[in-house]
C-alpha cells in the first residue's frame, strides 16, 4: 500500500473515532437534559401534592373565598395535564399565581395565620418554590451546553441526521417581569 492510501484510511479511521465519540457526548447531554426535566416534574409534582394540604387548611377558615380555591384547583389540573415544556412553564406560571393569591386570603385570616398546620405548609411550600427555582435553573443550565453542543461543529454536520434537534428552556410567564405590588 502507498503512504498516501495509507494516510487516507487513518484519516477516515480518526474522522469515524471522533464523529462516535462526539455522538456519544451528544446522548449524554441529551440524556442529562431529559433528567434535568424529570427533576423538575418531580419538585412541580411535590408542589403539587402539598396545594390540597394547604387549601383545606385554608378553607376551614375562609370558607366564602370559593374563587381561590377554583382558581388553585383549575392551575393544579392544567399543571397535571402538561406534556411539554411550554405547557408546563404556563401551568406554573398559573399554579404560582393562584398560590399567591391563595396566601393573599389566608393573611385575613388571623387564626389561620398561627395555626400550626398552615405555617408548616406554607414552609413547606416555600421550600418547593425553592426546589423548583433550582430545578429550573439545573435544566435550563443543561439545555443550554446541550443547544450548544450541537450547534458547535463538528457536531452540528451531523447532529440533525441523528435526530439531536435543540430542546425549549423553562420561561418564565412575561407576568414575572412586572414588580410584584405587596399592600397591607
Amino acid at each position: 500500500m502507498s503512504k498516501g492510501l495509507l494516510g487516507i484510511i487513518a484519516a477516515i479511521v480518526i474522522c469515524v473515532g471522533l464523529m462516535f465519540s462526539s455522538y456519544n457526548g451528544l446522548v449524554s447531554m441529551n440524556e442529562n437534559v431529559t433528567g434535568k426535566w424529570a427533576q423538575v416534574e418531580n419538585q412541580l409534582q411535590r408542589r403539587n401534592d402539598l396545594v390540597p394540604n394547604l387549601v383545606n387548611t385554608v378553607k376551614g377558615y375562609a370558607n366564602h373565598e370559593t374563587e381561590v380555591f377554583k382558581q388553585v384547583s383549575d392551575a393544579r389540573a392544567k399543571l397535571g395535564g402538561a406534556q411539554t415544556v411550554a405547557e408546563a412553564s404556563a401551568a406554573n406560571n398559573e399554579m404560582t399565581t393562584a398560590l399567591g393569591r391563595l396566601l393573599m386570603v389566608a393573611e385575613n385570616y388571623p387564626d389561620l395565620k398561627s395555626n400550626t398546620n398552615f405555617i408548616q405548609l406554607q414552609d413547606e411550600l416555600a421550600g418547593t418554590e425553592n426546589r423548583i427555582a433550582v430545578a429550573r435553573k439545573d435544566y435550563n443550565n443543561a439545555v443550554q451546553a446541550y443547544n450548544a453542543r450541537i450547534k458547535s461543529l463538528p457536531a452540528s454536520l451531523y447532529a440533525g441526521a441523528f435526530g439531536f434537534t435543540a430542546r425549549d428552556y423553562f420561561k418564565a410567564d412575561e407576568a414575572a417581569q412586572k414588580v410584584p405590588q405587596v399592600k397591607f
